[in-house]
């Protein structure tokens, strides 16, 4: 356990706090690095290296990822594990269920990239063609799906019947254009 000491001044009187911080609350508290080898960096979670890490069913961003992926990570985990719904996230952000385009597209919102959702045609047309080093859209006419940082999210060929992270890259056998958010 860590001992943490505090003061602060309120109206001209000085404050002293002592705290005592569990080795994961300090570790947290000042950055520090948990046991699963994640770390808190300013309230998001995150992993070394250049790839996103799936713990527990969530991805955690790799320190290295630029904030727009931090921020789509997160919109994500928000929603994993939601429920399938067809046509679920079009009508709006927050829905009771998702399906692939409207989940990834949630997702793609969260991170500032995406004003309105898009169906998984308008996925196979968004931004610039080719596989991104941090965001790929897969899209065709029947299913599309997001590739962040490593990790699938998706409603196909994943952990339960919503959307959810996969480390597996194999999705339906499609005819998928791929493209990325510019600079992403």
């Amino acid at each position: 356990m860590r001992i943490s000491k505090r003061s602060s001044r309120i109206g001209g009187i000085v404050v002293a706090a002592t705290l005592a911080l569990t080795p994961a609350a300090a570790d947290a508290a000042s950055g520090g690095t948990s046991p699963d080898g994640t770390s808190t960096e300013s309230g998001t979670q995150t992993v070394s290296g250049g790839k996103a890490k799936l713990v527990d069913g969530r991805a955690i961003a790799p320190e290295s990822a630029p904030r727009r992926v931090k921020r789509v990570i997160r919109a994500a985990n928000e929603i994993r594990n939601k429920p399938y719904k067809w046509g679920g996230g079009h009508g709006s952000w927050n829905d009771s269920g998702y399906d692939c385009s409207g989940a990834a597209s949630y997702a793609l919102h969260g991170g500032g990239l995406l004003k309105a959702p898009i169906d998984s045609s308008g996925m196979a047309r968004y931004g610039n063609k080719g596989k991104g080093k941090w965001i790929s859209v897969y899209g065709a006419s029947g299913h599309g799906y997001i590739v962040v940082a490593g990790l699938r999210f998706d409603t196909a060929m994943t952990k339960g019947d919503g959307p959810s992270w996969s480390r597996s890259l194999q999705s339906t056998p499609e005819s998928y254009r791929v493209r990325h958010p510019k600079g992403l």
